[in-house]
């Protein structure tokens, strides 16, 4: 019983996860961050390369780090943002195993073509 409950727990989450990635500024960030790995972009940085305002750009940040898809550290005055890959591993992880090894929807081998 335990066991499922902390599926669906991981359910939830990932729901959480991919509802904060939904929007086209966010998944613009994230791709961004990616980009930038590992050592991420300032906030100022983000804003003028994505063309967002500070405010919006500030609550894409913290919806994005709230479900642990953002990391920040602060250097000096700057808040440095990254892409939290573990997160992302696993949240990949899930996908590929929902698609390409329990479901078998789609060929483990065409899933490695597009990290080619």
């Amino acid at each position: 019983m335990g066991k499922a409950k902390t599926s669906a727990d991981q359910m939830v989450r990932y729901a959480d996860m991919f509802s904060a990635m939904g929007t086209e500024p966010r998944l613009r960030v994230m791709r961004l961050l990616l980009s930038a790995h590992p050592d991420g972009r300032v906030a100022g940085e983000i804003q003028s390369e994505l063309g967002i305002p500070n405010s919006t750009l500030s609550h894409h940040l913290e919806k994005l780090k709230s479900e642990d898809l953002v990391k920040v550290r602060r250097e000096g005055t700057f808040l440095w943002y990254t892409a939290n890959t573990e997160a992302l591993r696993e949240l990949l992880g899930f996908l590929y195993a929902e698609c390409c090894t329990r479901n078998r929807a789609i060929k483990p081998y065409e899933v490695m073509q597009f990290c080619k």
